[in-house]
């Protein structure tokens, strides 16, 4: 098993089926998948072979804020290291194009029990004793 990782514009086909493979994932309607595709800052994907077996994407304003969304691997690919080099992708990319002598946020929402995956990656949880917990407000439209 090779994987490659390399900068990908996702078909809605293959973003639907990765959220598909994903646990306690609610369906998400492919014109709300598509506009955010749409909008992201830039996105990665591992590949064995031709099969695209894990993703990750960026989205924020570029300058301040940076978000990590939809890490996922698919389940008979975790434990390899793919999500590790994910993550490292995408945080080498926001080095990259952030802006030079300036201090950035990156953030992420970790799927329940997988804070430590993160974690070893160097992100602290939330609350700590600078920061208050992470919040999330949902609107039903």
């Amino acid at each position: 098993m090779t994987i490659i990782l390399k900068e990908h514009q996702f078909s809605i086909e293959e973003y639907l089926f990765l959220e598909s493979q994903m646990e306690d994932m609610d369906e998400t309607s492919p014109k709300q998948a598509q506009k955010s595709l749409n909008h992201h800052i830039t996105a990665v994907a591992a590949f064995d072979g031709e099969k695209i077996v894990g993703i990750g994407r960026l989205i924020g304003d570029a300058a301040f804020y940076w978000c990590l969304v939809d890490i996922w691997v698919l389940p008979e690919y975790q434990g390899k290291g793919i999500g590790r080099k994910i993550v490292q992708w995408l945080l080498q990319y926001i080095k990259e194009n952030s802006l030079k002598n300036t201090r950035v946020s990156v953030f992420l929402m970790a799927a329940f029990g997988k804070e430590g995956f993160y974690e070893k990656l160097g992100f602290r949880t939330r609350p700590h004793e600078y920061e208050g917990a992470g919040m999330k407000f949902e609107l039903d439209m």
